[in-house]
């Protein structure tokens, strides 16, 4: 589904002619950035109204204005986003590697994050993609021992559909964590096809839930392509419960997007655990973006209301917040997630831009109850479902696509950095169902 965001498209522009003996400031490595304790002029804790933020923002230093900036000039180069120094050219000379563009051929103006799947590679690259498939399908292996095995296994030497195999399809796919609901509609489907004469051996049975499950999971995917807000950055935040890996699937999203070619921001909203925001500090560092973090007990909400402030003064393309993980059958801790939500919004109009809820997939149907409260809670928007290599239960999947109606993102299948795949209903069912050996190309 979500795969990484294409930098927005810009205009080509020319700027007024400069003094060449301007200083040459190159863009260094982005800094991580600790603001230290909260700053008296920051969200206070426990109160977002709109006149207290409005307060803080009178209270901030005044920044130099700004002449109205033209259409020539919103394609400067942009800054390092913590040194905020953008060099200066000279536009009568010709600079290296530039290219005219054509204006016309260009978008409208609303600029897209448009999504690009992991396996929507050229036909000469057709040894990658399956390479992608088999190792998406090794690192299923635990879920295709009591899954597709155990199906290769009833089917095997039986030339008909009775109902005693129908009774034990039942039982497998229970066991596999496709839910007592999703497994009857899935079996009660078959029988009718059966019935129809339309069913006649096995084969053509494994087929026809091959296909169904597809068709769960296809049936409540939403558009993929995602609106970049006419000011400010993109917002995501990320929630979940304790210990499901946030901060790690975090860090690996932030590499998706800088490989893309956005500018990202990390915002260590989990002011509570202890080392926390080392942990994030450390994602950062790997994939050279800036941290914001307050010291540890401070208020996220004021972290994040900083951290804001500052994405949009360097023009950051993407701010990914990380939040303390909590049960979702804690009410107070609920409230905070809320509050955190609403500051995002009163700093930027219509952010949170998307609410990514991380599931640890070994948790199985109980990741279905996360998923709700934390629903009713703030409004997800996105999964990611981590773990699935260590869960012999990757019907979970499908399951929690038919009862929660929400995209699920990302699948997280390791522990390396590439190991965050992009989630696509088609590759991960043909994974499932696979057969054989799933020796690994060269």
């Amino acid at each position: 589904m979500l795969g990484w965001f294409k930098k927005k498209l810009k205009k080509q522009e020319q700027v007024a002619p400069v003094d060449d003996t301007a200083e040459d400031i190159s863009s260094p490595a982005a800094p991580l950035v600790e603001t230290g304790e909260p700053d008296s002029k920051t969200a206070p804790e426990g109160d977002e109204s709109p006149a207290n933020l409005q307060a803080v923002e009178e209270e901030r230093p005044a920044a130099a204005p700004r002449s109205p900036v033209t259409k020539e000039e919103e394609q400067l180069p942009q800054s390092d986003p913590i040194d905020g120094a953008i060099p200066k050219e000279d536009d009568t000379a010709p600079q290296p590697g530039a290219e005219e563009i054509d204006e016309a051929a260009l978008p409208p103006a609303e600029s897209t994050l448009k999504i690009t799947r992991e396996t929507d590679l050229p036909k000469e690259q057709g040894k990658q993609k399956r390479s992608l498939l088999t190792r998406l399908t090794e690192k299923l292996g635990k879920t295709r021992e009591t899954f597709t095995y155990q199906l290769d296994a009833l089917f095997l030497g039986k030339k008909e559909i009775d109902a005693n195999m129908l009774d034990e399809l039942e039982e497998i796919l229970i066991t596999a964590d496709l839910g007592v609901t999703t497994t009857l509609e899935l079996l009660e489907n078959a029988r009718r096809k059966v019935k129809r004469k339309e069913l006649y051996d096995p084969k053509s049975l494994k087929e026809t839930l091959k296909i169904q499950i597809r068709n769960l999971i296809l049936e409540n995917d939403r558009d993929a392509t995602l609106v970049m807000p006419d000011k400010g950055p993109f917002v995501i935040m990320v929630i979940g419960v304790n210990g499901v890996g946030k901060t790690t699937t975090i860090g690996k999203i932030a590499r998706k997007f800088q490989q893309a070619g956005n500018s990202v921001m990390l915002v260590a909203g989990d002011t509570f655990r202890a080392a926390a925001v080392a942990q994030l500090k450390i994602w950062g560092e790997r994939s050279n973006v800036p941290v914001i973090a307050h010291k540890e007990g401070a208020d996220p909400s004021s972290v994040v209301f900083d951290a804001l402030g500052t994405a949009q003064e360097e023009n950051i393309d993407v701010v990914l917040v990380d939040t303390a993980g909590r049960m979702h059958t804690k009410d107070n801790l609920m409230e905070e997630l809320k509050k955190i939500k609403r500051v995002i919004g009163k700093k930027l109009k219509g952010a949170p831009h998307e609410v990514l809820l991380v599931i640890d997939a070994t948790t199985g149907q109980n990741g279905i109850s996360q998923a709700r409260l934390f629903d009713d809670a703030v409004g997800v928007t996105g999964m990611a479902l981590t773990k699935l290599d260590g869960t012999s239960k990757g019907g979970i999947v499908a399951n929690i696509c038919k009862e929660m109606k929400i995209p699920i993102r990302f699948i997280g299948i390791g522990e390396k950095m590439n190991d965050l795949r992009d989630f696509d209903a088609d590759e991960f069912v043909e994974a499932l169902f696979h057969s054989g050996s799933t020796k690994t190309e060269n």
